[in-house]
């Protein structure tokens, strides 16, 4: 795992200096402190900062090819490599090193930008051809390694992190309107866009050629056929095929010179992968877990110590605090470098800190929810969607009387879906995180200003998630979802922060339930493998009964719950003061004193809407840690 970064010259008269990719360096060497390395020629640079995974003797990159007219800077990890570098050998290849970044050169050499078809792993790379004056830049499949660019009036630049691309003098830290929007609006910026005008996020599966004073982006992989395209599998056959497959994915994750550990949530997901790798490994597994004071959550820690014991690993937890949470709250922010809601990411700092002490590289459960269907939101909406079906044309009648009894009731579960019963899911699914029935929909458009509305210009809720929704229009509404999920709620929430928290800590996260062949499969499936009555991650679970703990298997789905809000309460005053402060309120959002009436004084003086207040903190600090410095 690694930090990358480059400048390349689109008309080719502008000159790339050694100092000007130091300086994005410097911004990256939490992401790889063990070494550094740039090349320079002329109209191009490349920068690299090594965290040291693979071959740990001669893998310091840029890695050239035989004749040295092609360099690769590389952050990911290839599985299937060794393959790979075998085939190259008996083709002819000469290697230098025994890594896998030298085999995506060489297969680069062969094939160019159809070397992407023949990748199994994560990854963010660039290829300098210097002999065609060629820059190709590429981004794995579903997004778990990011990717950002931005292109000056002379100059296209690349990064692993937007603040290694705010080190150009040419390159400002200008918000964009509509980034902020989304923000509000569905808790993160869904790409490609950014919160910062005119940089961008390279999508999941698309990769970048750069040439003759211009540059194109193509898409080279998409998950969409795989959903259209069911494979018809009997039941007992995906069983056997699941376990396979994920039998197969843990071995080639498990591709080390270094320790690796797990991180263990007491979830189906993590307890899964450990199961698999217990059979792999001989030498004894280091898992670590993280829980939180109170009584409001269940305690995630009790299930992962069950999963502990069954499998015998060496077991590491701790337990974080208000205090921590605040103290590094400014520092997420940091990292984050967009403003992202999404409180367990502090969580996952504390716990990948500690497993720092014991090991340079983490397995995790994440995506299982996405692959296979664990998210009860898919199936509270594919039941709505059925009642609306059967309702009909008296849908507005069964509305309005739903609407009296919940004035009585008020429950917050009939006022989230009560909006969308009149509205197809094609029109109101902005991913799992957002939809019309939201609080931000509504208190955030009666509040905001006049100035900030008209910066918006044709914005609107559903522009980052359209495209994707028709393009799904033939599927059913939970593999529209599941595919919605897939391409933005997934890279652009859920991974963004496990990469960025956990290289915080200069340590690799690798997400084996991502693995691009068991997506394909699981996409094929039937809707009822994954939704199975109320029951969700059917087969999933099926597959696994015997394997993992009845206790896990047969839990409540907790996610990663963090007391987020009753820590705010305690810090009452820190929070009403960063919203109060003058400073905060010129930023030209919102009417202030609607903001205040419609979500503030609720808060202070009732406790509610904890999440919308919690992203207004994030905003402004966002604000104070990039615009106001002006640099990351």
């Amino acid at each position: 795992m690694c930090g990358i970064c480059g400048k390349y010259s689109l008309d080719g008269n502008r000159r790339v200096v050694e100092a000007e990719i130091g300086r994005m360096m410097r911004t990256l060497e939490h992401r790889g402190p063990d070494q550094s390395g740039l090349f320079v020629d002329g109209s191009a640079g490349l920068g690299h900062r090594r965290l040291n995974i693979i071959d740990l003797d001669s893998g310091r990159q840029p890695i050239f090819n035989e004749d040295g007219t092609m360099a690769i800077v590389f952050n990911g990890e290839i599985y299937n490599y060794r393959e790979l570098t075998a085939s190259l050998k008996q083709r002819g290849h000469v290697f230098k090193t025994k890594s896998d970044t030298e085999a995506i050169l060489h297969l680069y050499e062969d094939l160019g930008e159809k070397c992407l078809n023949e990748l199994r792993g994560m990854f963010a790379f660039a290829i300098l051809d210097r002999s065609k004056k060629r820059l190709f830049v590429a981004r794995d499949r579903v997004g778990i390694k990011p990717l950002y660019y931005t292109a000056t009036k002379h100059c296209l630049l690349f990064a692993s992190e937007i603040k290694a691309l705010l080190q150009d003098p040419e390159v400002l830290p200008e918000v964009n309107p509509s980034g902020i929007f989304d923000f509000l609006t569905h808790t993160y910026t869904p790409g490609p866009a950014t919160v910062f005008r005119n940089l961008w996020k390279l999508p999941p599966g698309y990769y970048l050629m750069a040439e003759n004073g211009g540059y194109e982006i193509r898409e080279y992989w998409s998950l969409l056929p795989w959903f259209e395209n069911s494979n018809g599998i009997r039941l007992p056959e995906a069983e056997d095929r699941l376990v396979g497959l994920m039998r197969e994915t843990i071995r080639i994750h498990e591709i080390s010179d270094v320790p690796i550990g797990f991180l263990l949530s007491g979830g189906v997901d993590s307890t899964a992968t450990l199961s698999f790798a217990r059979e792999e490994m001989d030498n004894r597994l280091k898992t670590f877990t993280i829980g939180f004071g109170g009584q409001e959550f269940e305690d995630e820690r009790v299930y992962a110590r069950i999963a502990a014991k069954k499998y015998g690993v060496d077991h590491h937890e701790m337990t974080m605090s208000a205090e921590d949470f605040f103290d590094f709250l400014p520092k997420y922010v940091w990292h984050m470098e967009e403003p992202v809601f999404e409180p367990p990411a502090i969580g996952l700092y504390y716990v990948s800190k500690m497993a720092r002490e014991h090991v340079k590289v983490l397995l995790s459960g994440e995506g299982g929810d996405e692959c296979f269907a664990g998210y009860q939101t898919y199936r509270n909406l594919v039941f709505l969607e059925k009642l609306k079906k059967r309702l009909d044309g008296n849908r507005e009648v069964f509305a309005r009387l739903l609407g009296k009894v919940n004035r009585v009731a008020g429950s917050e579960a009939l006022e989230r879906y009560l909006p969308l019963l009149n509205i197809p899911l094609g029109k109101y699914y902005f991913s799992r995180a957002s939809n019309p029935g939201a609080p931000s929909n509504h208190v955030y458009d009666k509040a905001y200003s006049a100035g900030f509305r008209s910066s918006l210009g044709g914005t609107s809720p559903s522009g980052p998630f359209r495209r994707y929704l028709e393009a799904a229009a033939g599927l059913s509404d939970l593999k529209k979802m599941l595919y919605v999920d897939t391409v933005t709620w997934l890279p652009d929430r859920l991974l963004l922060k496990a990469d960025k928290m956990t290289m915080a800590n200069s340590l690799e996260l690798r997400v084996p339930l991502l693995d691009h062949k068991l997506l394909e499969f699981s996409a094929g499936l039937p809707d009822s493998y994954k939704l199975h009555g109320f029951e969700t991650k059917y087969l999933f679970k099926k597959a696994l009964r015997g394997r993992i703990p009845e206790e896990i298997l047969k839990r409540r789905k907790a996610g990663f719950p963090v007391p987020y809000g009753r820590w705010m309460s305690e810090k009452k005053d820190f929070v009403m003061d960063l919203l109060l402060d003058p400073k905060t309120k010129n930023r030209g959002y919102f009417d202030y004193g609607k903001i205040r009436e419609g979500l503030i004084d609720g808060w202070e003086k009732k406790g509610e809407h904890p999440q919308e207040i919690f992203k207004l903190m994030i905003l402004e600090l966002w604000h104070r840690s990039f615009v106001d410095s002006g640099i990351g």
